[in-house]
């Protein structure tokens, strides 16, 4: 029989993990914070149970950053040459330079009903077009397969995407009409009029509107019903977003104002002066931290949503940009008449160093700009039809399946359907800080608890009553009816008061645990009830 040499037999379920390096920059990326401080927490038991969540949390933090060895996809981008520009470079080279696959997603359509307005669906998978007279187009835009093209014989100003390519609202011109993947109309909304401007939040299954009267409409389609229908008293709106952090609804005003909305308030919830001219387009990166804003003073400025703050960079153009859109990857597109330029922003180099990373110029003015997500894709929306650029670094090469798939089979969209109306989002919970959701309201709580005090506390107030002095009515009868009358109302109160303390205890025995038969308080009523037998205590009850 052999045997090996220098052979070690470990008992089982004591095997040596081995320790693999992590990133400490891995690490910081995805820490939740720092460990809760045990010093408030009173009992051994919840101390236990603190530090078993913060080690779960731990062991989290590395699993996740270990896994970003598997994400080994990363962004491309283009190089030039010492003495060149990138600036210079055309599409054709691109494309004669790129594999076969990128090669075929460059293309241009050349349509007759425009200006078009572009919307591309979350994964990224289809394109949705529509004309302003009338021409409306959804399909397949990496297969070229089309899923529906119609003219509805009148305007369209905006169009967009809902759940997933199934359905799509279109903005025409008196009212907002939906239809599904096969063109057919599934419902006209006659609340949102005129509407020049559309957006879905997904999360939140709501249609957001801006109308040619400055109304801003939410409508819930899940269930078909406006959640909210306010006056902006802006005027005609015509620059609108919204951010995919908060779901806040911003729109740019004529006195270069930046207003946020929520369907939950009349007013906004914030406001920001960013240019002392009219704004002229509006974005907000997919992460929803930084926000981008062009005016009429031929101004690019990058502002710090999140803190309301900025602006954190301010670029310079020799034309008021009229679109304006961030990629996944920071990359800044933006239009100005029939060219489109795209900015790898830099915050270490400043506005005389800044120069444009690609330039395109198209054969009509451009309406819409739009970057495909997961992809190096910009698609540009014209007065003479579509033009699909290829930009490379600006798509997230890694995405999560979970959140938005690329390859999504019919199947996992069916899933996805029912997963996402379950965990829908209450449109009540639009605030500018979502985080604050999770977090105890102290003083309405304390407020509730001292109003709880005073009415259990509250006795029946003295009555002052004096009656009206008739003729042939003796001194002693009107004491005797002020003496009804002061115990009558009296009586009225103390019923009233009875009734409320009374359902305030119902209602707080109905929120306490149910005590079995065998229950004994921990804190005994006497110093000698610690003496009494379990019998004799139910005796005593």
């Amino acid at each position: 029989m052999l045997k090996k040499k220098n052979a070690t037999l470990t008992p089982r379920g004591r095997e040596e993990t081995l320790n693999i390096p992590i990133d400490p920059a891995a690490l910081l990326r995805h820490s939740r914070g720092e460990r809760m401080d045990m010093e408030g927490v009173k009992t051994r038991f919840h101390k236990i149970n603190e530090m078993r969540r913060d080690m779960n949390i731990e062991f989290a933090t590395q699993q996740a950053a270990r896994a970003d060895i598997l994400l080994h996809e990363e962004e491309g981008y283009l190089e030039a040459d010492d003495g060149e520009s990138t600036t210079n470079i055309a599409q054709r080279e691109i494309v004669q330079h790129v594999d076969i696959t990128t090669a075929a997603k460059h293309f241009n359509l050349e349509l007759e009903f425009g200006p078009y307005r572009t919307r591309y669906t979350k994964n990224g998978a289809f394109l949705l077009l529509g004309g302003k007279r009338g021409h409306v187009a959804a399909f397949d835009w990496v297969r070229k397969k089309l899923l529906c093209e119609m003219n509805v014989m009148e305007s369209v100003h905006d169009v967009t995407w809902l759940m997933n390519q199934t359905m799509y609202a279109a903005a025409q011109k008196n009212w907002v009409h939906v239809y599904d993947q096969n063109g057919t109309e599934i419902h006209c909304i006659k609340t949102m009029h005129r509407s020049v401007r559309l957006e879905y939040l997904s999360y939140h299954f709501l249609l957001n509107s801006a109308g040619e009267n400055g109304f801003l409409s939410w409508m819930d389609v899940s269930v078909g019903q406006t959640v909210g229908n306010y006056n902006t008293r802006m005027g005609k709106v015509s620059v609108m977003t919204h951010n995919p952090w908060n779901a806040v609804t911003c729109v740019g005003g004529s006195k270069g104002v930046v207003s946020m909305w929520s369907p939950m308030m009349r007013d906004p919830l914030a406001k920001m002066l960013c240019h002392p001219v009219p704004i002229t387009a509006i974005a907000i990166d997919p992460k929803g931290m930084q926000m981008a804003t062009a005016g009429l003073d031929r101004r690019i400025k990058i502002w710090d949503v999140r803190q309301l703050e900025g602006p954190l960079e301010t670029y310079n153009t020799n034309t008021a940009a009229s679109e304006i859109e961030l990629s996944q990857r920071g990359l800044l597109a933006l239009s100005m008449g029939n060219v489109c330029e795209v900015y790898r922003r830099d915050n270490s180099s400043t506005e005389a160093q800044m120069k444009p990373y690609i330039r395109h110029r198209t054969n009509g003015p451009i309406s819409s700009i739009r970057f495909c997500p997961y992809e190096d894709i910009l698609g540009v929306g014209t007065a003479k039809g579509f033009v699909s650029l290829i930009v490379p670094g600006s798509g997230e090469p890694n995405f999560d399946t979970f959140e938005a798939n690329p390859f999504q089979s019919r199947t996992q969209r069916q899933e996805e359907e029912v997963h996402r109306l379950l965990e829908k989002i209450p449109a009540e919970f639009i605030t500018l800080n979502p985080t604050q959701i999770d977090e105890v309201d102290v003083p309405s709580a304390k407020a509730r608890l001292e109003q709880k005090v005073k009415l259990l506390t509250m006795k029946p107030p003295k009555i002052d009553f004096e009656p009206r002095k008739r003729n042939r009515v003796s001194k002693a009868k009107l004491i005797k009816i002020k003496q009804n009358v002061k115990e009558a109302r009296f009586r009225e109160t103390a019923n009233e008061l009875r009734q409320i303390k009374e359902k305030l205890l119902a209602e707080d025995e109905a929120k306490a645990p149910t005590e079995s038969a065998d229950f004994i308080p921990l804190e005994p009523k006497s110093v000698l009830d610690r003496f009494k037998t379990k019998a004799k205590m139910k005796a005593a009850r």
